[in-house]
């Protein structure tokens, strides 16, 4: 697989479940990380866990509903590394709830976290991935390809970024950047513990797909030759629970 030495990876979500262990991933293959997330002493354990110099690890504590949050992260990846050749979208919010009584606040909160600011982190970042002819994953869900019920709102912004995804790798793939969307099926992360806490099921983690199979799945797809280009992966758990 390809060695990821001399190249920058931001990734969001870094801080638990799969965005971490993407992280991982492109650590043990030498990458150089930005970690972002809103819980920087989990990103200190993050980076004290990983086999490479602190001097490739830059943590960066980001609250992804506040457009100036962004625009800092920009300018604070523009001043220490001039490029981007990775971007990982992970981080995501989730409410639960029929549609009769779930609240439209919580579609805005959904929206602003799933749709517009990877949107808005892509579009700001573009410059400095066109100059590496960069690679752009999101890590989307199952319920972006097939909604399910009390998951209307979730669903509805991950088919949104799908189709943001969509749209931008046919704009981007003529300047030789990659784009990849990922569904991942039920996945053993404290998202999926409190979907299983809400439904009053108990939570059986290592019945479910785990972080590591996904991040080495994306892992794969980003090592692949530019002659290829792997545009969607759906990953389900093999056990059905």
């Amino acid at each position: 697989m390809t060695d990821f030495s001399n190249q920058v990876a931001v990734v969001t979500g870094a801080s638990s479940g799969i965005g971490r262990a993407i992280a991982s991933g492109l650590a043990a293959k030498g990458a150089t990380l930005c970690l972002v997330g809103r819980m920087l002493d989990e990103l200190k354990n993050l980076s004290a866990s990983l086999k490479i110099p602190s001097t490739q690890v830059q943590l960066c504590r980001v609250d992804l509903d506040l457009d100036d949050d962004i625009e800092r992260l920009q300018k604070s990846i523009e001043d220490n590394f001039g490029c981007v050749d990775i971007l990982v979208h992970s981080a995501g919010a989730l409410s639960l709830g029929p549609i009769e009584s779930v609240r439209i606040s919580d579609f805005d909160w959904q929206y602003r976290i799933n749709v517009r600011a990877p949107a808005l982190l892509t579009q700001i970042l573009l410059p400095l991935l066109k100059m590496q002819k960069g690679q752009i994953v999101f890590i989307n869900s199952s319920v972006g390809l097939v909604s399910k019920a009390n998951l209307s709102q979730y669903a509805a912004t991950k088919h949104a970024l799908r189709a943001f995804a969509d749209s931008l790798r046919e704009e981007v793939n003529e300047m030789g950047i990659r784009v990849l969307s990922v569904f991942p099926g039920r996945t053993a992360t404290p998202m999926q513990e409190m979907i299983f806490n809400w439904e009053g099921k108990d939570y059986p983690p290592t019945r479910l797909l785990q972080p590591q199979d996904v991040a080495a799945v994306v892992i794969h797809a980003l090592s692949l030759p530019r002659t290829a280009e792997v545009t969607d992966i759906s990953i389900r758990p093999m056990a059905k629970v």
